[in-house]
């Protein structure tokens, strides 16, 4: 679909040359809302593609100790351990998503399923299977603009969304995001996958 190689190199040299229009300097809104409402502090989260992680800071802030993320890029995992130095190794995963072993129980999408080459939507899914617990939930931003093969970000639709996880995941929620940042108004899709 593309020629471009979204690699581990590649994404290392867009934050080494600060190529990261994606970073917002902090939690965005909704992802943000969203764990405002959690009660278990002690659930396993974990997010996927975090580069520098402000949602795993705001996350432990707020005392969900039990959550890491994962990277393939170094630089922005360097980045998180000097803004939270009381982590633990285990908890910031420099590796390839698809490699991970481990369960959770809330994986948090923020910009990695649409930083992945469209290819990779269906091999997504299927990591995301087996990463969460029975009645585990993926929540977070799924973008809603047309998919083309420019990108990254890469867009996508409702109808291919529900089609890509409808079966191996409960839709619990899928509308647009009334709280989106706003150059990204009307363009994500807050959603809430469970388990089946």
């Amino acid at each position: 679909m593309m020629a471009m190689k979204l690699n581990k190199e590649y994404w290392e040299e867009r934050y080494e040359k600060g190529e990261t229009g994606w970073n917002v300097g902090k939690i965005t809104t909704p992802l943000k809302e969203y764990i405002d409402q959690l009660k278990d502090k002690n659930i396993k989260i974990l997010i996927p593609g975090a580069g520098n992680g402000y949602e795993l800071e705001y996350l432990i802030e707020k005392g969900f100790y039990n959550s890491s993320v994962v990277d393939y890029a170094t630089t922005p995992l360097e980045n998180i351990k000097k803004r939270i130095p009381e982590l633990n190794e285990s908890q910031i995963i420099n590796a390839d998503f698809f490699e991970l072993e481990g369960q959770y129980d809330l994986i948090l999408e923020q910009t990695f399923f649409c930083a992945l080459n469209p290819d990779l939507r269906q091999a997504y899914v299927q990591k995301m299977k087996a990463l969460v617990n029975p009645n585990g939930k993926i929540a977070g931003l799924l973008f809603q603009f047309p998919l083309t093969s420019e990108g990254p970000p890469f867009g996508g639709s409702i109808e291919e969304y529900v089609s890509l996880f409808q079966n191996d995941f409960n839709i619990i929620t899928m509308e647009t995001a009334h709280n989106s940042i706003p150059p990204r108004a009307n363009k994500e899709l807050f959603v809430v996958f469970e388990k089946k």
